[in-house]
């Protein structure tokens, strides 16, 4: 026993090494907590052959996780590439572990339950889930996709056997309904009253999901519904602490309302709750409903005589030596403001090499506040990354150079190779590369971010584009290319059709590497225009 105890504590230690907070923005990163939970797996199976007889129903669980474990260890990041697959492993490690340590206190297990509450510390917790839950919701919207959908493992494209239970349903509609986002709690109680009154199996009562979903419609505004949805959880029952009190004061109200407007006695409508029964709240994103339209593949501006004016061509940098014999392979993306695309702008060593770097100091990303000016984490970026530099490797100093041959300005001004991964509901609203006078105080050495050199490290199965919401223009990950525009007119102003989004990730793990390329050093490089617009 005692070996078993070292054991566990060794595997836990090797594999749950790293800090645990906001571990579900990088996909790159979460693979690791499948080995945590495999290795998890193992050592209660070799817990159990000690305690057969006192820990039966606890093997009967870890059957149910040894198939899991296999089908998910066997292509990481495959497997966490389906949001739903991500949520439920965030769900696990921080609900039903817990669950089991319960199961196996009823039981002279110190020395399994030490370990666990020892190491409970590298899990993800409740801010973790409630993260992932939150990832699935903003996909969802994003993509317009129905609860039913999302629990049935039904994604454009593709189909699934990673599905929500009743359960599992209930606690997302509870983590939106705590956030007071009644909108998505209405959606998620909803489809775990469904999935319940179809005989699936649930520990959560119907009367808990009917209280949620009754108060969360009553905060949308449907009154009727409201109504007739307490009295099915009075029905059930009558002497809940809340609902009567509820119920009463849900036909006060109505009558209220009825007297001060034209009686109708409309009933309660008895179409399903789904997305369009309630509109979705507004929020700070005044382009919102176009840049998810984008996203979406919508709304997009590609015009067939815009399409006519967009041609591809062999860029050698001006007849860059380094160029000359194998030129950069370059495709007009949009005409104004110009965007082109580079094919073969890195190998598969160098994306591998870059991404081998970058994975051990991936961080949750972070922005300016721009009245404070620190830098903070942010909602409209939910991602992870690190900052390379030529010393690390020679492969970046290859990078750099050919970033500086290709688009004839020079990097010694520049950031330093930023590398992003985007996991769960990855995203990045819609923003500008530059920074908007006046202009903070780090950018007054080497100016203003003068352009944009972004690297596709990796193809998104779905979801993922760029897209920029000003002129409709959508840029698709393709992995190996990378994309190029300038941010600023020649005469240094900001061009503000340039506000781009990187679109959630639908399914997939989505890597990438920019370098953004700052005003200082290219006096002569690209001379000033004669207006404020050339």
């Amino acid at each position: 026993m005692r070996l078993l105890i070292c054991l566990v504590s060794w595997l836990l230690l090797c594999c749950c090494w790293r800090t645990r907070a906001e571990i579900f923005t990088s996909i790159g990163q979460m693979t690791d907590l499948l080995y945590t939970e495999k290795e998890l797996v193992h050592s209660l199976r070799d817990y159990i052959k000690a305690e057969e007889l006192k820990l039966a129903e606890v093997k009967s669980w870890a059957r149910k996780l040894d198939d899991l474990t296999r089908i998910s260890t066997s292509d990481p990041e495959g497997y966490l590439a389906h949001p739903v697959n991500a949520y439920k492993l965030m769900k696990r490690l921080n609900t039903e572990w817990s669950q089991l340590e319960s199961l196996v206190l009823q039981n002279p297990s110190d020395g399994f339950i030490s370990n666990m509450t020892m190491h409970r510390q590298y899990f993800p917790d409740a801010e973790d889930e409630k993260g992932a839950a939150k990832a699935l919701m903003r996909l969802q919207d994003t993509y317009h996709l129905d609860s039913e959908d999302f629990s049935k493992g039904r994604l454009p494209g593709m189909h699934s056997n990673a599905v929500l239970t009743v359960d599992d349903c209930y606690d997302m509609g509870k983590t939106a309904y705590n956030e007071g986002d009644y909108y998505h709690a209405v959606l998620w109680m909803q489809q775990s009253l469904k999935q319940l009154d179809a005989g699936e199996e649930a520990v959560v009562s119907k009367a808990a999901i009917l209280d949620y979903l009754s108060y969360s419609v009553y905060q949308m505004g449907d009154l009727p519904r409201a109504i007739e949805l307490t009295r099915r959880l009075v029905a059930i029952e009558p002497s809940h602490q809340r609902a009567g009190g509820n119920l009463r004061y849900f036909e006060k109200l109505l009558l209220k309302v009825q007297s001060e407007e034209e009686p109708t006695n409309q009933p309660a409508s008895e179409e399903p709750i789904q997305l369009g029964t309630y509109v979705r709240p507004k929020d700070h994103l005044p382009e919102r409903e176009i840049y998810e339209a984008l996203c979406r593949g919508e709304q997009d501006g590609m015009t067939e005589a815009r399409r006519s004016r967009l041609f591809c061509r062999y860029q050698d940098g001006s007849r860059n030596p380094r160029l000359l014999l194998k030129p950069m392979k370059e495709e007009d993306e949009w005409d104004s403001p110009h965007i082109v695309r580079y094919l073969e702008a890195l190998s598969d060593y160098e994306i591998g090499k870059i991404k081998e770097m970058a994975k051990p100091r991936l961080a949750r990303a972070t922005v300016r506040d721009p009245k404070t000016g620190v830098l903070t984490t942010a909602n409209y970026r939910v991602s992870k990354s690190a900052w390379l530099e030529e010393e690390d490797d020679p492969v970046i100093g290859r990078v750099n150079q050919r970033i500086q041959d290709i688009t004839g300005l020079t990097v010694d001004t520049a950031e330093l190779l930023q590398v992003a991964n985007y996991g769960v509901g990855g995203q990045y609203e819609p923003h500008f590369d530059f920074s908007r006078r006046p202009f903070d105080s780090n950018l007054r050495v080497d100016g203003n971010r003068l352009a944009t050199f972004l690297n596709y490290m990796s193809d998104v199965e779905a979801g993922g584009a760029t897209v920029f919401p000003d002129f409709g223009a959508v840029i698709q990950p393709k992995k190996g290319t990378a994309v190029f525009w300038y941010n600023l007119f020649k005469s240094g102003e900001g061009d503000y059709r340039t506000r781009h989004a990187a679109c959630p990730v639908l399914v997939g793990s989505k890597w990438v590497s920019n370098k953004w390329i700052h005003e200082r050093g290219q006096e002569f490089l690209r001379p000033c225009g004669l207006t404020e617009v050339d």
